[in-house]
């Protein structure tokens, strides 16, 4: 076996190749689960029977009028479970609930011969509710102290004792929010039982082997009796890492109890009122720098909302707390995490995985205390960068640290940072009513599973008489190029072109106990394992090779198909070395396996190394804004990211550009609103449509987007010497909403801390240029003057100066900071 990162001469690795399903992707050819109902005959339909109270007892529920409905076959209950009727893993999560936890949870299914059909039963069946007081935002809740989970604290040195002798301390509060995944698929699943009893489901699912356990506890079953296949997501996004298990339950349940398919998707307004989201985060601190602004010290307590249940709370919480110091170093440091319990949908895990959310926390506190240290917030940034030498406040090593340094060096070298500054300052001083913004901000991001078991993963490679190559791996597919890389990998530890090799279908009853694919663990888990059983493969065939060419078998050389040896010019085609294997009867497939060595993690006293490596970058973003408005325009955004020895070039720069763009959105675009009123429809999403929740979209990209990757940067201790590079760049974005409070700054005077909601919507950079043009007017330094904005009239003809203002400003300025 080769050493993980040792790449051989001509590898397939690091070629730039197009997405292996990207022609079906455009043509619309590719088959996603719910393509997969029109090959099943006598299919039913499920359709769910929501609940109209955030928070309620099901005190009577009725389903006889929904079997009178024409087309409706059965009802699904809680009577039904043979198994546990529980869809979590905390066992926290009720199949069939008898108390409703948030506004639209399921209370049962209705199975229909038609989706219209399983629809109208679902209205005819007849529910009693008791309402009951319901807790829906993070300030209800940490006022009422409804929390859930553990309660970690992460710690070094004397919190205390670093903010004492800092000579400028600041304190304040920071609440932000969630984000939808709004993948293009919806959550779906279609189940049903062969004739040996075995239930079969494909599912939309990042995890299969979790889907098959809850499925199998659901039933009654055995892990062996169940398997799960995901052919492709379209999107996930971490939206279907824990989530699809439960639906994936109801579909396998009625396939049992009916003995015919079932299939179970859900319409957009079901998955967005459904299934959880990002969590949102409510931040305490307070923070010391020395006159040099360096960072003395830090104490923060970080609240999660979680919503009705932990799902994957507490590890998103974990990874939080053990990014809260991004890319800083920070000497003395006492961060304490908690889980808000409110009857919301249980928020889970989403691209990044409370990364962003703990980073965000302290790029938010340089961001506002730059100006009132009298320091250039990217120096300010530059100066607690990282060095070599330094350990993370969980007391592990920051391995190429100084690649930091060199990444935001090359990357102010690229995107022309003191040339564009320049022009920004004299721009700004030319238009008193439109000002632009310049920041860079950078990222350290740790890859691996905060759960240590999960970093293990399996492959099984076959290998044809004709000298074809299936290949079989516990990741799944969900537009991120996982299959691409691991085709790659593949052909390269084989020694034979990209065209050789096929990628079946994830399935359970083909590589067990698999991982999520999350974490940006994919590329890095299973192209080990790959790797692996490829090797093993390869090495029986050089001893054929090697008898037959009179060579030792260190000497034979496989490239491209083609297989030659050290002091010859004979040469054996690759098909016939296969076919010759076949015939000595040497074994043509292979189970590899990985694990991913180095890594341990105490959670109880969160300390140790949890993280095989980080992935470092950076990003340069300018913006402009309009003072009248709020409006903004993205302008240009330069990146420098590492991603190590890339597998795959084009894969991985799109990658970054995705997760560049989502993390923008969810920094500056994506709201969500729940009605937290006192009436009836307390609890309802309010933004369930894309007509209400504001997505990303062409006119959000920056006008210029330059991606380069690092170079140089060789991973040792990774599949091919590549870096993980699915959530690292979402943080990138940082740079648009640093750079959006650069321009709010211009506004107003040079001490002014702008004070920016997060979201950082046109209404929220609306209210902080309003705070900084006051500022300036308090200041008599001449600040560009505020103007005036009515709000739209209430209907009865009114302008209504008052209440939507009063409204909007309550919800969108965020709170003080105090020094």
């Amino acid at each position: 076996m080769t050493a993980l990162s040792e790449r051989p001469a001509n590898p397939v690795v690091g070629l730039t190749v197009s997405h292996e399903s990207a022609e079906l992707h455009v043509t619309g050819a590719a088959l996603y689960t719910d393509d997969l109902v029109s090959r099943m005959a006598g299919t039913l339909h499920a359709w769910p029977v929501q609940a109209p109270h955030a928070h309620a007892l099901v005190t009577g529920l009725r389903t006889e009028p929904a079997l009178v409905v024409p087309g409706v076959v059965r009802v699904l209950t809680a009577a039904d479970v043979p198994g546990v009727n529980d869809a979590g893993v905390k066992h926290d999560e009720p199949l069939f609930p008898d108390e409703v936890r948030y506004y639209g949870h399921a209370v049962c299914w209705v199975l229909g011969e038609s989706l219209e059909a399983a629809r109208l039963g679902a209205e005819a069946v007849e529910v009693d509710y008791e309402p009951l007081p319901s807790i829906l935002t993070l300030t209800e809740a940490i006022e009422a102290g409804s929390f859930q989970g553990a309660q970690p604290t992460v710690s070094r040195g004397d919190a205390e004792a670093g903010l004492a002798r800092a000579t400028h301390r600041f304190s304040g509060e920071f609440e932000f929010g969630g984000q939808e995944h709004f993948y293009l698929e919806t959550h779906a699943a279609l189940a049903h039982v062969d004739e040996g009893g075995q239930v079969f489901a494909q599912s939309s699912t990042q995890h299969p082997s979790e889907t098959q356990e809850i499925i199998a506890h659901v039933l009654g079953l055995h892990n062996h009796e169940v398997t799960v296949q995901c052919l492709r997501m379209g999107g996930g996004f971490g939206g279907k890492e824990m989530q699809p298990h439960g639906l994936a339950a109801i579909a396998s349940l009625g396939a049992v109890l009916t003995g015919r398919p079932v299939r179970l998707r859900l319409n957009r307004t079901q998955d967005l009122t459904m299934t959880g989201k990002r969590h949102p985060f409510h931040a305490v601190w307070e923070v010391g720098f020395d006159d040099d602004g360096m960072i003395q010290g830090l104490r923060a307590t970080l609240t999660a909302d979680g919503g009705w249940s932990l799902d994957l709370s507490e590890p998103v919480l974990a990874r939080a707390l053990c990014h809260i110091d991004n890319a800083y170093y920070v000497p003395d440091i006492e961060a304490h995490g908690r889980i808000a319990k409110t009857n919301k949908t249980s928020q889970t895990a989403f691209r990044g995985f409370g990364g962003p959310q703990g980073m965000l926390v302290l790029e938010d506190i340089l961001g506002r205390v730059a100006p009132a240290l009298g320091i250039d917030p990217t120096e300010l940034r530059r100066r607690n960068l990282y060095q070599p030498g330094q350990a993370t406040p969980y007391g592990m090593p920051v391995r190429h640290a100084e690649r930091l340094t060199q990444i935001t060096d090359e990357l102010s070298e690229r995107g022309e940072l003191q040339r564009r500054r320049r022009e920004v300052e004299a721009f700004n001083a030319e238009h008193e009513h439109i000002k632009r913004g310049l920041a860079m901000t950078p990222v350290k991001f740790g890859i691996s599973f905060n759960l240590t078991a999960f970093n293990q993963a399996g492959a099984l490679v076959h290998v044809y008489k004709d000298g074809s190559v299936l290949i079989n791996h516990g990741g799944t597919e969900m537009g991120q190029g996982l299959h691409t890389k691991m085709r790659q990998v593949a052909a390269t530890a084989l020694g034979v072109p990209l065209s050789h090799i096929r990628l079946a279908p994830t399935r359970t009853d083909k590589v067990p106990n698999t991982s999520a694919t999350a974490a940006s663990s994919g590329a890095d888990l299973n192209g080990g394992a790959v790797k692996n059983a490829c090797e093993q493969i390869r090495e029986r065939l050089e001893q054929v090779a090697a008898r037959t060419l009179n060579l030792h078998p260190s000497d034979v050389r496989i490239s491209g198909g083609v297989v030659t040896g050290l002091g010859t010019q004979d040469t054996i085609a690759w098909a016939d070395l296969v076919r010759a294997a076949y015939f000595q009867r040497i074994q043509l497939f292979a189970a590899g396996y990985y694990r991913t060595e180095g890594l341990h993690w105490d959670a109880s006293r969160m300390q140790g190394e949890p993280f095989k490596y980080f992935a470092y970058g950076a990003a340069i973003s300018e913006v402009e804004v309009d003072g009248f408005t709020g409006a903004y325009r993205f302008l240009r955004t330069d990146i420098v990211h590492d991603v190590g020895d890339s597998l795959s070039p084009l894969v991985d720069i799109g990658q970054i550009e995705g997760g560049f763009v989502q993390g923008a959105g969810w920094l500056t675009l994506e709201e969500l609103r729940w009605d937290t009123s006192d009436k009836p429809s307390r609890g309802r999403l309010a933004t369930q449509a894309a007509s209400t929740y504001k997505l990303p979209s062409f006119s959000e990209m920056p006008e210029v987007l330059n991606v380069h990757l690092f170079e140089r940067a060789t991973e040792d201790g990774a599949v091919y010497g590549s870096k993980a590079v699915g959530e690292p760049p979402l943080m990138l974005a940082f740079s648009v909403r640093e750079a959006l409070r650069a321009a709010v700054g211009a506004f107003g005077p040079a001490a002014h801390m702008v004070e920016l909601g997060c979201p950082s919507t046109p209404e929220a950079v609306y209210w902080a240029v309003d705070a900084a043009r006051r500022a300036g007017r308090e200041a008599g330094d001449g600040g560009a003057p505020a103007r005036s904005v009515a709000p739209v009239g209430s209907g009865n003809g009114t302008a209504g100066n008052g209440s939507l203002e009063r409204e909007l400003a309550e919800h969108l300025a965020p709170r003080g900071v105090t020094e």
